[in-house]
């Protein structure tokens, strides 16, 4: 004989998944993906329910405590383009850190090609 379903239990789970959807549907994720479609900002990469936990919300003022409820300060972007948009700020300090402020860049001084036009002549 098949054993009988808990329903209690069942009510709990049920209880328990849609209390979850709805504090992710409060949270700044849940608002942005209502607002914006499910593509990437950078790549245009769509995205639907099966692969949705890979597209992330970006802060484009890095702050994640400015959440406003246009979304003007977020958009979408997939895992890989976050990462990348994430590095950028990364290795921008790291080169800032390297090169004095009052020291000016100079340019590359070197001509590969400055020597073709004779060489050329030459067969």
């Amino acid at each position: 004989m098949p054993k009988q379903p808990d329903h209690a239990r069942l009510d709990r789970v049920v209880a328990e998944a849609r209390r979850q959807a709805d504090a992710r549907a409060d949270s700044y994720r849940g608002q942005a993906l209502k607002l914006f479609p499910w593509v990437c900002g950078r790549c245009g990469r769509t995205f639907d329910s099966r692969n949705l936990a890979q597209l992330t919300v970006h802060h484009k003022d890095h702050n994640h405590d400015n959440n406003p409820p246009d979304g003007s300060n977020w958009e979408l972007l997939c895992l890989y383009c976050h990462d990348a948009e994430h590095s950028r700020d990364m290795d921008a300090a790291l080169i800032s850190l390297t090169r004095s402020a009052n020291e000016p860049s100079t340019p590359a001084s070197h001509n590969p090609f400055a020597g073709l036009k004779d060489l050329l002549k030459k067969t």
